[in-house]
Order: structure tokens, then C-alpha cells, then sequence
């Protein structure tokens, strides 16, 4: 019986694993699971599987999760320590889909205990990638993507010498506004950017893809988990988003991962890996889909992308700095004190302030120095934002 934890456990990405875990109950114990403010979901949750631990990220939570877990015999706790201890109880696979940078301390524990890292979040990459390498190298454990494209990247690659590839390319959705005049998108809402038109997903990530600031995490993603050279790297707009990703080799040849928008593909790969088994998905119509189309992924819509070139390019704590500012930013807009448009002039302001002070992007990548990059990205965040009220 294969030990599991599941951090960020009642957001989508946690909700889909434990989908696929309930069609197999006997074959896994739950270890612990961890959510946020939705603590009755957490709580069913834990009951229904059994689990050792439940834990909520808001401490204020606790008596409504403990009331909620009387009886059961199982363990309620709340807090970044509490998501530590929990990271570091022994777990044969652990998903990570806890979203933001806020999903880097616990995934880093989970790796130093030996663990196989299904990883969901994919700040933790943009952030500290030669950190996780590291630290996944000196314990012996196994880093495995769970984003659907480094999916389909990861899985093109099997049994093939990176050294013979000569692309990858990324498809992206273009999100809620990928067919919006371009000057309508100052007017946009965060109600308008919440709305997908292919994936079920939460608030946050919705809007990202809207802005294409998740695929501009998934461009550096790719990066340092690969360590492809970025200018190997590509994007383009596939609306259709049955291509996750395609990998170019040396002789010309591209080989394409192809499957219906369901997370359970990508989660259900990491979680049988390195087998495969039979997964509740849509099987593809090919004569019903008809064609496949694409389009550029113009920077000047998305300039989250060309941002993304740039912090690949420097290095260091940039991705931190990026992710930091994007994730404030993206705050400022839900709240409606910024623009859809002034996300991407947020991050590229605090990215410039943040440059200009020796001794922060620079700094060597630990977790320490991440954090505090990340602290600083966000109070310049809030300073610009404020100007920008003003």
C-alpha cells in the first residue's frame, strides 16, 4: 500500500487526485491533506479517506477544522509549521499543488524526506528550480511533473537523449480574452478573465491564463526542469488545447502529447508512473474534432511572455521576483485597484526596482533568500500600486 499526501487538497488539482485515488481505494493510505479555507471540504475529505492528518494553511480555521474532525481519531492542525510537519511525515508520493510560492517550503521538506514529488505547483520551479534539483538529487527523489504541458514534455522525452532535442513548444489556450480586440482588453473584469473557455479551474489560475502569466511561469517551468537552452523554448496558441506540448529532435521529427483537457491525464501519469494505466478520460474523435489550429502567441497581447524571456535570461532570483510581483498583482486586479492590463506594468516595475538593488536578484538561490525576495517583489508591488491609485 503506497503512502500519499496531497497538499492543496481541495483545490482543483487536489480534487482530481483524490478522483483518481477513490477508484482505487485499497492500493493507497493517505498520509495527510492539506487545504485552505475551505475546511468542510478538507474535513470531508480526510474522513472519507482515512487520513493520519488534516491540515489548514489559516490558523483561524483550526476550531472549525478540529470540530468538523471530532471522533474521527484524526490528527487537525493549521499553519506554515504544521504544513512543514506534515510535509515531513513519511509519504511514498506527495502532490503539490498548493498554488503560489507558498508551495516551495513544503515541497522542498517533501524531497528531503525521499519522497516522489508529483509537482502541480509550478512556482516552486520558477522560483528555486536549481534548489528542488538539488535537493531532489541529494535524497534520492523523484521530481515529477504534474502541469499538463511538462507532462507532455516529460513524457515525449522518455527514452530519448535531451542532447537530440531541438524545440519545445508550449501551447497555451490564449484564455478568456484570446479573441478580444485588443484595445478591449483596459476594460476587462476579473469576472470576464474568470471565465475558460476549455478548463475548469480556480479563480486565480483562470485569470493567469488570461493574461498568459501561467504560461510565462510554465516558459521559465520548462527551463529548469529541462534545462533546455531558452531559446529553444516556444509558445503558440492552440485554442482547441488537445496538444499540450510538442518536442522538435535534431532530425526534424516533432513529437506531439495529445489529450483531452483533463487534469487526471497528467495527475494520473505522475501518480502510476513509471507505468501506465487505464485513466477515466475522454478518448478523442479525431474525424469529430476535425483540424487542429494554431496562432502566434502575439507579446504584445500577452506581455507576460516577453517578460518571461527576460527573467530566463537573467537568472538568479528573478524568477521569484516575477512570481512574487505577478502574484500581488493579480491581487490588485481581483480587487479591482489595477487594470487587466496593468498586471504585466506592475511586474515589469518591480522587476526593474528589484534589479536595481545589488545584492537580491544575484543572491544565491535559498530558500531564505527566496523568501526574502519574494517579501520585497511583493512590497514593491504594493508601493507601484499605490502610485498607480494615486
Amino acid at each position: 500500500m503506497r503512502r500519499i499526501s496531497i497538499f492543496g487538497a481541495t483545490g482543483s488539482i487536489g480534487q482530481n487526485t483524490l478522483d483518481l485515488i477513490g477508484r482505487d481505494r485499497e492500493a493507497y493510505q493517505i498520509v495527510a491533506l492539506t487545504g485552505g479555507q475551505n475546511v468542510a471540504q478538507l474535513a470531508a475529505d480526510a474522513k472519507r479517506f482515512n487520513a493520519e492528518l488534516a491540515v489548514t494553511a489559516d490558523p483561524a480555521r483550526l476550531a472549525d477544522l478540529r470540530s468538523a474532525l471530532a471522533g474521527t481519531g484524526i490528527e487537525a492542525a493549521a499553519g506554515p509549521s504544521a504544513l512543514l510537519d506534515a510535509a515531513s511525515r513519511p509519504a511514498d508520493w506527495v502532490m503539490s499543488c498548493i498554488v503560489g510560492s507558498a508551495g516551495l517550503a513544503p515541497g522542498l521538506r517533501a524531497l528531503e524526506q525521499g519522497a516522489s514529488l508529483a509537482l502541480a505547483n509550478k512556482e516552486s520551479m520558477v522560483c528555486a528550480g536549481p534548489l528542488m534539483l538539488a535537493t531532489a538529487r541529494a535524497h534520492d527523489a523523484t521530481i515529477l511533473p504534474v502541469d499538463s504541458e511538462h507532462s507532455a514534455v516529460f513524457q515525449a522525452l522518455i527514452g530519448e537523449d535531451i542532447a537530440t532535442v531541438e524545440r519545445v513548444i508550449i501551447t497555451a489556450s490564449g484564455g478568456a480574452f484570446r479573441d478580444w480586440p485588443l484595445a478591449d482588453l483596459a476594460k476587462a473584469t476579473p469576472e470576464q478573465a474568470a471565465q475558460h473557455p476549455n478548463w475548469d479551474m480556480g479563480q486565480r489560475i483562470t485569470i493567469d491564463s488570461a493574461s498568459m502569466f501561467n504560461k510565462a511561469l510554465e516558459l521559465i517551468e520548462t527551463k529548469e526542469f529541462f534545462q533546455i537552452d531558452p531559446s529553444r523554448i516556444e509558445a503558440v496558441v492552440h485554442p482547441e488545447s488537445m496538444i499540450h506540448a510538442l518536442v522538435g529532435f535534431t532530425d526534424g521529427a516533432l513529437m506531439a502529447h495529445v489529450g483531452p483537457p483533463d487534469m487526471r491525464h497528467a495527475i494520473g501519469f505522475a501518480l502510476h508512473y513509471p507505468d501506465r494505466k487505464s485513466l477515466p478520460v475522454e478518448r478523442l474523435d479525431l474525424v469529430a474534432l476535425g483540424q487542429f489550429t494554431f496562432r502566434s502567441a502575439d507579446e504584445t497581447r500577452w506581455p507576460a511572455l516577453r517578460l518571461a524571456r527576460g527573467v530566463m535570461a537573467t537568472g538568479g532570483l528573478s524568477g521569484a521576483v516575477f512570481n512574487a510581483a505577478k502574484e500581488r498583482a493579480l491581487d490588485g486586479f481581483i480587487d479591482k485597484r489595477i487594470g487587466f492590463q496593468q498586471i504585466a506594468s506592475v511586474v515589469e516595475e518591480v522587476l526593474s526596482r528589484v534589479s536595481a538593488q545589488q545584492g537580491h536578484i544575484d543572491a544565491d538561490i535559498t530558500l531564505d533568500n527566496v523568501m526574502n525576495a519574494d517579501h520585497l517583489a511583493r512590497v514593491r508591488a504594493d508601493e507601484i500600486m499605490t502610485e498607480l491609485e494615486g
